[in-house]
């Protein structure tokens, strides 16, 4: 473990906490409407990988899925009544793919069974909120997916090891939430676009 590791896990931490503040306020607010099914998946999963990290050994790397755990359960108790979406039989079968994995590590003591598993269903659990982020990216608060993008990263160098079964979640982490970033920012310009030439050709 390198001596950069405990900083990085802090920051990993932070950084994971304070991504989910913003959000929070804008669902509040109701500019930000989660989808209900996705954030039901991502909570439950954010358990599952707490789990598994700790059982492969994870210490300050594990901060950040601890705080992940907390405050996704957080958005989606707020998404409960704030949200769109309901939870349909696909949903819940995701769900059962995670707990899967966690009957795998359980009796065949593989925890990175179990991260893969939740990696899966993380991957799918985004997919469903892809089409209403697309239609309309101003749904989705921006800035808490850049940062998660940033407390995934930070958490990888956390492991302070090359260690497949510690780092394969934060990377993924850091990646899926930075390709979300960017497509919410990619659909902001264009939906920007069109309707700044929609506007000059009314004014013309």
């Amino acid at each position: 473990m390198t001596a950069l590791a405990p900083v990085l896990g802090v920051l990993a931490g932070l950084i994971g906490a304070l991504d989910t503040i913003p959000y929070l306020r804008d669902v509040l607010r109701g500019s930000t409407r989660p989808h209900r099914g996705t954030w039901l998946i991502w909570s439950a999963l954010a358990v599952v990988v707490c789990l598994s990290q700790w059982a492969d050994g994870a210490s300050w790397s594990l901060i950040m899925m601890l705080t992940q755990a907390v405050f996704t359960t957080a958005v989606f108790g707020v998404a409960i009544s704030r949200g769109q979406g309901g939870v349909t039989t696909t949903e819940l079968m995701l769900v059962a793919v995670a707990a899967a994995g966690v009957g795998g590590w359980l009796l065949l003591d593989e925890p990175v069974v179990a991260t893969v598993c939740v990696v899966a269903a993380d991957l799918i659990a985004a997919a469903m909120m892809m089409p209403k982020t697309y239609r309309d990216p101003t749904s989705e608060t921006l800035v808490t997916y850049v940062f998660a993008s940033i407390s995934g990263a930070l958490a990888a160098g956390a492991v302070g090891a090359v260690d497949a079964a510690l780092l394969i979640y934060p990377i993924y982490y850091c990646l899926a939430n930075g390709a979300l970033a960017v497509l919410i920012q990619h659909r902001r310009t264009v939906l920007g676009s069109h309707i700044s030439r929609s506007s000059a050709q009314e004014r013309s």
